[in-house]
């Protein structure tokens, strides 16, 4: 790969395309779909990359490496997106049943992390 190959893969595939596919997945999450409706659309995505690499850029349109390439960029920024969003706002919607469990996980809320009243003041600061 020459350089100008690196710069187009780094322009097109993640920043345009791989930031289409970050969206994609946080609303994909947002919208209560199914993880499994990532990969028709990722695989749209990939395709297209691919159709403006070689009218742009007179890529290869047949080539599969490139494509499986794309897929796997946009496939994967899509679902980190996907369960970030997902992990969020199932934390945000339900705070009575569940809490966040770090960047990716929720869990269920213990008896001892119930949720304040209303009207209290939190305690833990200095």
């Amino acid at each position: 790969m020459t350089g100008e190959d690196i710069a187009e893969f780094v322009v097109m595939t993640v920043v345009l395309f791989g930031g289409a596919g970050f969206l994609m997945g946080q609303a994909l999450a947002q919208t209560w779909r199914p993880g499994w409706q990532l990969v028709p659309y990722s695989l749209l995505m990939a395709a297209a990359n691919r159709i403006l690499a070689y009218a742009l850029f007179s890529g290869d349109l047949a080539a599969m490496g490139p494509l499986v390439l794309d897929f796997a960029v946009v496939a994967g920024l899509a679902a980190f997106a996907y369960r970030i969003t997902q992990a969020r706002t199932m934390a945000r919607q339900y705070p009575w049943l569940y809490e966040q469990d770090g960047l990716f996980g929720w869990r269920e809320r213990s008896a001892s992390g119930s949720l304040p009243a209303a009207g209290s003041q939190d305690r833990h600061g200095p």
